[in-house]
């Protein structure tokens, strides 16, 4: 899978394409965090970084690519502002085609619910559309 389409021009990015499974979604993140790039940050924006990834890449393994296997393509970015970020996968679209509200759920869910939740709260410019067959979700990460 290509790169991700860059969200930010100039500066080091990280680029990493990983199968859409829990073990792998494990391994990426600890290389992520481990990553020069990212170990400049301070230790509350790196662990917000490490939420958000994992909950974003734990949703394109389980609903994404619930049926079936294919790969990620994650790309950061540092900026002024933050962390840029685009998610890449090829798995099914999201329900819709558009982004989840992120609204508190009502009820009980068995997974929580909580997930897409934390994302809108801990990112800005938060994106998604559908375009050749592809998935793509951009956001930054303030810090």
């Amino acid at each position: 899978m290509p790169p991700a389409s860059d969200p930010v021009a100039g500066g080091p990015t990280l680029h990493l394409v990983l199968a859409a499974d829990p073990v792998s979604v494990r391994c990426a993140l600890a290389r992520m965090t481990s990553a020069p790039l990212l170990t400049q940050l301070t230790p509350d924006h790196l662990a917000t970084v490490e939420l958000v990834l994992a909950e974003v890449l734990n949703n394109v393994t389980e609903h994404a690519y619930a049926d079936s296997a294919g790969d990620v393509s994650v790309t950061l970015r540092p900026t002024r502002g933050g962390l840029a970020c685009q998610v890449v996968d090829r798995g099914r679209a999201m329900p819709g085609g558009l982004l989840p509200e992120g609204h508190l759920p009502v009820m009980d869910l068995p997974e929580g619910g909580f997930g897409w939740h934390l994302v809108h709260k801990l990112t800005q410019d938060l994106h998604y559309h559908r375009a050749a067959g592809e998935n793509r979700l951009g956001f930054l990460i303030p810090g």
